[in-house]
């Protein structure tokens, strides 16, 4: 741990506006007894891990839990939590936000699929917690497929889960930084994809003044609405084939890429295998071109195929027509593996072989999202039903709705207050910065929905504290025929400590990365344009990020 003078830890009193006088530091082992000023906190464990081959630095492990209780439903809670606080301390925090359902204790290194290194790598003490609930807890064992989601019958740990477990993990956090380092961190940060990213919104929108910076990945900011997409997806998918597995095959989605591809692809003066200017790619594309003249082959789609995919991508609607999520774009990764993964068909035998969206997605949609909760049985069989039962204009209404001690509706409590037109006074006040990324071939939130949610925060006056990066070809967080590996955490410290508003990121391939075409050089690169502009071709290796400029579109 690096030494404290008298002069730092004064100044760091002085920064630390709840405190007047700085703590002395104090040891890892002694950490528990030292955190007894929290309420409903204690700490678990706390112990020293040496530094490793990994490039992952010595730091003192605590781990504990917060608010234990009884829930509504009968069953135990309690917010699970990590932090890890590095000995050579950056002076910066790292709330680490998670995925899915949350559930579980992701280890508390301030990792994302994109990021070189992670924050613990970089000197960050990192937070990380189960946002109130423990799907491995015994209570939960014989709802089966649904254990990750029966915490929705308890209104306290939806709204853990949504918003205020955050909020407690927070003072957790820094508390354990002052009794740790003595000081407080001289910067806060949060970073997370997907439901991770949708924490990132909600708290800048909830608690803006706390962070000065946040990364927000594939944000699932309409987290209940994306849910009636998956209901809209699987009465979708019947229109081709009773069997939704069945609906297209591996080869059929390849088609459907190769088809984008054909009409895209050079749209912004190379043909790369990416597709650089999504915008201009949506007039272009024509699904109907591939519908068989008669009967199906492996050239073409059946009618119903196209039907089906058409309807998916519009997005689902009422029988009005209301919208009610969003439309989608086509792009070259809805033939990859991740898009299937979700969408069509997985390869998990407890799962019966189905898709994300029939098991954690109609899990999620039934139990936390509806308000009342509906119970579904945790097979495979009965949460693919709940979907091909689901009525859009009895069913959908329910994710806005409020009964008993189900005060919060699922709207509510799961997105950004302000989330139809985005303001972010505290955060913006606060001088804090948002960035943003989304793989364009995301099949779990669209990228059309966060593009539109940073055109609003961009005409509401936030310019300068937003910038959104679309990734051509990556699917859900990471993944799919795209250049999916780039510093955002970096650009951002830089944006928050120097005031280098981020422009491109250079992004290169995962040599790892499966679903990369085979021609593509292991050591491609490409630039992601700040949103609006678009990457064209300007001459020079066809693999190098150099080769390309952002321009407007």
């Amino acid at each position: 741990m690096r030494l404290l003078t008298p002069a730092l830890l004064a100044s760091a009193a002085a920064l630390a506006s709840c405190a007047t006088v700085a703590p002395t530091p104090v040891a890892c082992a002694d950490l528990p007894a030292a955190l007894g000023a929290l309420k409903n906190v204690r700490l678990t464990s706390a112990k020293e891990v040496p530094a490793d081959d990994k490039g992952t630095p010595a730091h003192c492990q605590v781990q504990g839990l917060a608010n234990e209780r009884t829930g509504l439903d009968g069953r135990p809670y309690a917010i699970g939590f990590e932090m890890r606080l590095p000995m050579d301390w950056n002076r910066r925090f790292v709330h680490q936000v998670n995925g899915g359902n949350d559930g579980k204790i992701v280890p508390a290194l301030g990792a994302l699929p994109v990021l070189p290194t992670n924050a613990l790598q970089r000197g960050f003490a990192v937070i990380s917690s189960d946002s109130g609930h423990s799907e491995d807890a015994p209570a939960n064992a014989a709802a089966g497929l649904a254990k990750g989601n029966v915490f929705g019958q308890d209104p306290q740990a939806r709204r853990d889960y949504g918003y205020s477990a955050n909020d407690t993990m927070f003072t957790v956090a820094q508390q354990l930084m002052r009794s740790r380092y003595g000081r407080a961190p001289e910067r806060n940060y949060m970073i997370g994809c997907s439901n991770g990213g949708r924490h990132g919104l909600v708290a800048a929108s909830r608690f803006g003044e706390r962070y000065d910076g946040i990364l927000a990945g594939a944000p699932g900011f309409n987290l209940p609405k994306a849910a009636v997409q998956h209901a809209w997806d699987v009465q979708s998918w019947q229109l081709a084939h009773a069997d939704i597995r069945q609906a297209f095959s591996p080869a059929d989605m390849q088609l459907v890429a190769r088809h984008v591809l054909a009409r895209c692809d050079a749209l912004d003066g190379l043909a790369d295998g990416i597709v650089g200017d999504l915008a201009a790619c949506q007039p272009q594309v024509d699904i109907a071109a591939v519908q068989c003249a008669g009967a199906k082959t492996a050239e073409c789609l059946s009618e119903p195929q196209v039907r089906a995919l058409k309807r998916s991508l519009a997005g689902p609607r009422n029988s009005a027509g209301e919208m009610l999520y969003s439309d989608w774009s086509w792009d070259a990764g809805l033939g990859a593996g991740n898009w299937r993964f979700w969408k069509l068909e997985s390869q998990i035998p407890p799962w019966d072989k189905l898709p994300l969206i029939a098991t954690m997605g109609a899990g999620s949609l039934s139990y936390i999202f509806t308000t009342p909760p509906t119970a579904t049985a945790g097979t495979p069989a009965e949460l693919l039903a709940f979907l091909t039962r689901f009525d859009f204009d009895r069913d959908a209404p329910k994710i806005r709705a409020t009964s008993g001690a189900f005060n919060e509706s699922a709207m509510a409590f799961m997105t950004p207050p302000d989330v139809d037109n985005p303001q972010l006074s505290s955060f913006r006040a606060h001088g804090g910065k948002l960035l943003v990324y989304h793989g364009n071939s995301d099949a779990v939130f669209s990228v059309n929905d966060t593009r539109r949610w940073v055109d609003k925060l961009v005409a509401n006056g936030g310019a300068d504290t937003v910038r959104f990066y679309g990734v051509p070809g990556m699917a859900h967080c990471s993944g799919g025929p795209a250049t999916d590996q780039f510093d955002a955490l970096g650009a951002l410290v830089d944006w928050v400590e120097q005031g280098r508003a981020p422009q491109a990121l250079v992004a290169r391939v995962n040599p790892a990365n499966k679903e990369l075409p085979a021609d593509w050089a292991k050591d491609r690169s490409r630039p992601l344009c700040p949103h609006p502009q678009v990457a064209r071709y300007s001459g020079g290796p066809a693999d190098s990020a150099s080769s390309f400029r952002c321009v407007a579109p």
